[in-house]
C-alpha cells in the first residue's frame, strides 16, 4: 500500500484511542465522535450549572477540567475568552482584546470555535484576528491579523473557520491570493506557509492522517502538512453571489465526503500513483444539502441534517457506497442541528441538539428512526455541544450550560 494512503487509512481506524476531553471543534478527533456511552433518560435532564456569556455562535470546548467560551463582551467591540471550572461553573478568568465593530447578520460575536493544545488556546475572531492565549491564565501570547496581512476580504457573515492545530502550526482559511490557507507558528504567531488562491468559506478544516482537508469557497481539496496541494475538486456552496459552504468535510474509510447548502453531497475516493494523489467522484446527490451541520459516519452509513436557507430540517441516514437515502425523518429546529456519535463500534447511539434547544438520543439504526429520549436543555442555539464524562456542555443565545446525562 502506498505510504500516503497507509497513513490516511490508519488515521481512520476506530481502534485508535480517543482523548477524554473535547478540546476543539467537533470533538477530540474532529468528527463528532466520542466513546462515551449515553443511556436513555426519563423526563427533563438536570442542568448542573449555567453562566451568562456574551454574543457568539462559537461552541464551548473542554480540556483538563476547564470549559472555554469565546464571545463578544456585552457593550464592547472586543473578543473575549473565558475559562470556567467544568464541575462547578466557577469563572476562573476572562480576558479580551479590542477590535473593530462587528455587526453581521444573524447575531454578533465570533462564529469560530477555539482549539486547545499544548497549554494554549487558539481563537479566530469574526473580524479575522487569530490569537494565542495561555490556557491557565488567559494571558495573550500573540495576535495575528491574516486578513490584513494577506489582503483578504472578510466573508459576508464574518470569519468563521475554526483553527486546526497541526504539530507546531495552527492552520486557518484566509482567502487571500496565494493565501487561501495559511499555517502560523504556534510559538511566534508568524506565518509559516500559505497555499491556494481559494476564497475562504465558513467551513472548518480537518485532517486524515498526514493530509489536511478543506471545503473552501470553491473546492473540496487536500493539502499536505507542509501546504503542498495534493488534489482539488470543484465544489461550491453559494446562495446567489454569497459563499455559504459551512459543513466540515468528513472521512469514511477511503472516502472523503463534502456537502453544501446548494450543491448537495459528494463522495470522493482517493488514490495514489507514483506519488500523485487523485480524487475520483464515487457519487453525488444534489438533494443532500447540508447547511452548517457536519455529517457523522456510523459503519457503512452516514447521518446528516438536510437543510436550506428556508426553515425546516430533516435527519437523513445515507448509504456511504451509493449516496442513496436509507431513511429520512423531519426534525425539530429551523436551520440547524448538531450530531454526536457516542458509544463503542457496533453499539453506537446518536445525540442530536437542534437549534430550538431540544436534545434527542436515538439509535444509530440504518433501518428507521428509533428515538430513545428527548429533553429541552437550553434556549435557541447554533453552537455545537461538547460531551465529556457524562456531561454535555453547550451554549445558547445568553448562557453557557452544563447538563448531566443519564449514566
Amino acid at each position: 500500500m502506498p505510504r500516503f494512503l497507509a497513513a490516511f487509512l490508519f488515521a481512520l481506524s476506530p481502534a485508535l484511542a480517543r482523548a477524554a476531553d473535547w478540546p476543539q471543534f467537533l470533538g477530540p478527533t474532529r468528527d463528532n465522535t466520542v466513546p462515551d456511552v449515553v443511556e436513555p433518560w426519563k423526563g427533563t435532564l438536570k442542568v448542573l450549572w449555567k453562566k451568562p456569556v456574551g454574543d457568539a455562535h462559537s461552541s464551548p470546548v473542554v480540556a483538563n477540567g476547564v470549559v472555554y467560551a469565546f464571545y463578544q463582551p456585552k457593550g464592547k467591540n472586543a473578543d473575549a475568552l473565558a475559562a470556567f471550572d467544568a464541575k462547578t461553573g466557577e469563572l476562573k478568568w476572562e480576558k479580551s482584546y479590542d477590535r473593530a465593530e462587528f455587526k453581521p447578520l444573524f447575531g454578533n460575536g465570533p462564529r469560530s470555535t477555539p482549539a486547545v493544545s499544548g497549554g494554549k488556546v487558539f481563537t479566530y475572531g469574526g473580524t479575522g484576528i487569530l490569537a494565542c492565549w495561555d490556557a491557565k491564565t488567559g494571558d495573550l501570547d500573540w495576535k495575528a491579523e491574516p486578513l490584513k496581512e494577506f489582503k483578504a476580504g472578510n466573508p459576508f457573515f464574518g470569519t468563521s473557520t475554526s483553527p486546526l492545530v497541526v504539530g507546531d502550526k495552527v492552520v486557518v482559511m484566509v482567502g487571500g491570493k496565494g493565501a487561501g490557507v495559511v499555517a502560523y507558528d504556534i510559538k511566534t504567531g508568524k506565518a509559516d506557509w500559505k497555499a491556494t488562491d481559494d476564497p475562504a468559506s465558513y467551513s472548518s478544516p480537518t485532517r486524515a492522517g498526514k493530509q489536511l482537508l478543506f471545503l473552501t469557497g470553491e473546492n473540496l481539496l487536500g493539502l499536505s502538512e507542509k501546504g503542498e496541494k495534493l488534489w482539488a475538486v470543484k465544489f461550491e456552496g453559494r446562495v446567489g453571489p454569497i459563499i455559504e459552504s459551512s459543513a466540515t468535510p468528513i472521512v469514511a474509510g477511503d472516502l472523503v465526503l463534502g456537502s453544501t447548502v446548494s450543491s448537495g453531497a459528494i463522495a470522493l475516493k482517493l488514490t495514489e500513483k507514483d506519488g500523485t494523489v487523485a480524487a475520483e467522484k464515487v457519487w453525488a446527490n444534489k438533494e443532500l444539502t447540508c447547511y452548517f451541520s457536519t455529517p457523522v459516519v456510523v459503519g457503512d452509513h452516514v447521518f446528516l441534517i438536510r437543510g436550506s436557507t428556508k426553515k425546516g430540517i430533516a435527519l437523513n441516514c445515507v448509504e456511504l457506497k451509493t449516496g442513496k437515502v436509507a431513511w429520512a425523518k423531519p426534525a425539530l429546529g429551523e436551520f440547524h442541528a448538531a450530531l454526536v456519535r457516542c458509544g463503542p463500534a457496533g453499539k453506537e447511539r446518536m445525540l442530536m441538539l437542534d437549534d430550538s434547544g431540544t436534545l434527542t438520543l436515538f439509535e444509530a439504526s440504518t433501518k428507521e428512526f428509533k428515538p430513545l429520549a428527548t429533553s429541552a436543555v437550553c434556549g435557541k442555539t447554533w453552537a455545537h455541544p461538547a460531551l465529556v464524562d457524562d456531561r454535555l456542555y453547550l451554549r445558547d443565545e445568553k448562557e453557557l450550560l452544563c447538563v448531566e446525562l443519564a449514566k
